[in-house]
């Protein structure tokens, strides 16, 4: 499934909406490199999504590199600089 859809006007899906928000906001600074994102319930809470939708986005900000994340310990902000990643 494609990351945006085809028509400008169709309405996103919610998990677009948490990606997007997300995204912004460890690459503006807010989520700095090691810092844990929130977690499922906190982006449950905060976007009024199902734990699905929110899962979701945490999984394609994982396998876009942004995040990683440790069974039981939560998500946490790649240091992309380290890995020569930070103009990318």
């Amino acid at each position: 499934m494609p990351d945006t859809p085809s028509d400008p006007h169709a309405p996103r899906a919610p998990y677009m909406e948490v990606l997007a928000v997300l995204t912004a906001e460890i690459k503006t600074g807010k989520y700095a490199p090691g810092e844990l994102i929130p977690s499922d319930a906190a982006l449950c809470a905060r976007f009024g999504v199902a734990r699905e939708t929110a899962r979701r986005a945490v999984k394609i900000l994982r396998e876009r590199g942004l995040i990683r994340t440790e069974w039981g310990r939560g998500s946490r902000v790649v240091d992309r600089s380290v890995d020569g990643a930070e103009g990318a």
